[in-house]
């Protein structure tokens, strides 16, 4: 096994970033790191900081950059997260970056690879109605979708441009079975030498 694997996974809604996390953070022994799940295992503990966020939320706000970066540095330094992580949801903006630059700057760290899932729109809308279909979810809609991924498409642009000069961009197709999508990500890593062992 590598020494570390620190990965970030991107992609719009509905491109199954969040199963293939969990599929590459069991291959390679390192926790997934999703902000949304932090917020929520706060905000159902009754934490002071899901007080906070459910607030803001309850606004129809976003989490402020520097609280959603301390809310990261603070999972990062988890024991469990010290041969690596791969991140979901964060950064999703250029101050986020910078705040994540900086803090792996001062382990002696560096992201190893990020991760594009490319789905095109018009599958991330099928797969995000079939999903509301499935789960009676009223907040689906395909007016809330579209500006879903009109967000994405804003903010998570540059961040791709800041990684992609750095190199470390592996575009992935996301269309196809979860199986054959996964194999496509080993097959990046593997090629950088971050192969899986387990």
């Amino acid at each position: 096994m590598t020494a570390s694997t620190r990965l970030l996974i991107v992609g719009p809604q509905g491109s199954g970033k969040g199963t293939q996390g969990v599929r590459i953070s069991e291959a390679f022994g390192v926790p997934v790191v999703s902000t949304g799940d932090i917020f929520r295992a706060n905000i159902n503990g009754g934490t002071e900081l899901g007080a906070q966020v459910s607030e803001i939320t309850a606004r129809g706000d976003l989490v402020p950059d520097e609280l959603t970066s301390e809310i990261v540095r603070d999972r990062l330094s988890d024991e469990d997260a010290a041969n690596g992580f791969v991140l979901d949801g964060y950064p999703r903006n250029a101050v986020q970056v910078g705040h994540l630059d900086d803090f792996l700057g001062g382990r002696g760290e560096a992201l190893d690879a990020v991760i594009l899932l490319d789905v095109p729109r018009e599958e991330s809308i099928g797969r995000l109605q079939l999903r509301a279909h499935e789960q009676g979810r009223a907040d689906d809609t395909v007016e809330g979708i579209a500006h879903r991924l009109d967000i994405y498409e804003k903010e998570t642009a540059p961040i791709l441009d800041v990684y992609g000069e750095r190199g470390i961009v592996d575009r992935i197709d996301g269309v196809g079975s979860l199986d054959e999508i996964t194999e496509r990500i080993f097959a990046a890593l593997a090629a950088r030498g971050l192969a899986v062992t387990v």
